[in-house]
């Protein structure tokens, strides 16, 4: 949704407010240090921001995708970054879709008001990587719980989490019959955990997203934790990816917007030859192809929510969503560096630091490779490339 026609304005100015006591200084502090949010994810929850997409019935707000959508938006345009938290909203459809109902009740409440934290997520593995289905790590039922065995990295949030929600192989691949089948989705509760089995260990990164590899060595998890069905999930697990590729998307053009409203500021008030840069049309042009990018991806992600929100298929918008809105706030973040010239690599200008935190999402959660591949064989019926 273009500026001109905002959403959900009264969350948008809300957060506004919110986000205006975590300026730039606040982020360059926990970069320096690699810390974690902890005050700006503690506002979020106590705002009831992170609590949108749960029911009122569990305390939650019971919103739409798209107000989801909308308060990432604004978190990234304020300069704040929303990868802190983020996890707690698209792993929650999980939950809420396939839980049971003993299980919506023990944890939803919890997640909602703010005592638990739904925010790490253990899928990726060093071997597999995006390859989901040849994932090693196993979980084997003996009597009334499940032994976890295995690895998994880029795991962010797990030192900052409660919970994390684990997929792992439940029947071994050989003796599947679809690729798809043999895993299962765990909730594991990180606190019981710790010390029995589970080791987390830190990753330093090139942005500050509190990134870890976990390994897990005969850890116990109550059967009582599967969720849903055992080895469906990884299709549960897919009913989840729609709703976290459109608000990683959402987090792009919140990104963007905040990249071109920096150079367009910088480029009208930055003199050199006693006029305003922004009079070349070598600094307007980037800035203004930008927009247009931004502005164009911004109406994909809109109607990749709205489907969503409508209950309708939307694998395709989902993924255009976050592949146009990856690739618009590269362009505005590359327009805004420029712009800025040797001022945009100094810290405290916050342009290094965003610029470094908008290149992941060209790689993460999905790659501009991958989602070329979808578009290729699943949308246009050419032939599978891998």
């Amino acid at each position: 949704m273009t500026e001109q026609e905002e959403t959900f304005p009264e969350i948008r100015q809300s957060l506004r407010a919110l986000c205006a006591g975590f300026p730039g200084s606040y982020w360059r502090e926990l970069d320096a240090e690699r810390a974690y949010p902890e005050a700006f994810v503690k506002a979020l929850t106590e705002a009831g921001y992170l609590a949108a997409l749960i029911p009122e019935d569990y305390g939650g707000s019971g919103l739409p995708l798209s107000a989801a959508a909308a308060i990432l938006e604004e978190i990234h345009k304020a300069g704040c970054n929303g990868a802190a938290c983020h996890a707690q909203m698209y792993t929650m459809g999980t939950l809420l879709k396939h839980g049971s109902a003993e299980q919506k009740q023990r944890w939803l409440p919890g997640i909602a008001e703010g005592t638990l934290r739904l925010q790490a997520f253990g899928v990726t593995e060093p071997t597999s990587g995006t390859d989901t289905l040849s994932l090693a790590t196993t979980a084997r039922r003996d009597g009334g719980r499940y032994i976890v065995n295995g690895q998994k990295v880029w795991t962010s949030r797990a030192e900052h989490s409660d919970l994390m929600l684990l997929l792992a192989r439940t029947t071994p691949k050989e003796q599947v019959k679809k690729k798809g089948e043999g895993l299962s989705v765990f909730l594991v509760d990180l606190r019981e955990a710790a010390g029995k089995g589970i080791t987390i260990k830190p990753i330093r990164a090139m942005m500050n997203h509190a990134t870890t590899e976990v390994f897990f060595d005969n850890l116990e998890v109550p059967a009582e934790n599967l969720i849903g069905e055992e080895g469906r999930g990884f299709r549960y697990i897919l009913d989840g990816m729609n709703a976290e590729r459109i608000l990683i998307a959402s987090e792009c053009i919140g990104d963007a917007r905040w990249f071109i409203a920096k150079a367009g500021a910088y480029a009208s008030e930055r003199q050199v030859f006693g006029r305003p840069i922004g009079q070349n049309q070598g600094v307007q042009f980037p800035i203004a192809r930008a927009y247009a990018q931004s502005e164009a991806a911004a109406l994909m992600v809109a109607q990749a929510a709205t489907l969503f929100d409508a209950g309708q298929r939307c694998g395709k918008e989902a993924n255009m969503a976050k592949l146009l809105a990856s690739e618009a706030a590269w362009a505005a973040a590359e327009a805004c560096l420029q712009t800025h010239g040797g001022f945009g690599f100094a810290e405290e200008y916050d342009v290094e630091r965003k610029y470094r935190e908008t290149r992941l999402y060209q790689v993460a959660p999905v790659s501009t490779n991958l989602i070329l591949a979808y578009l290729a064989e699943h949308v246009l019926g050419m032939p599978r490339s891998y």
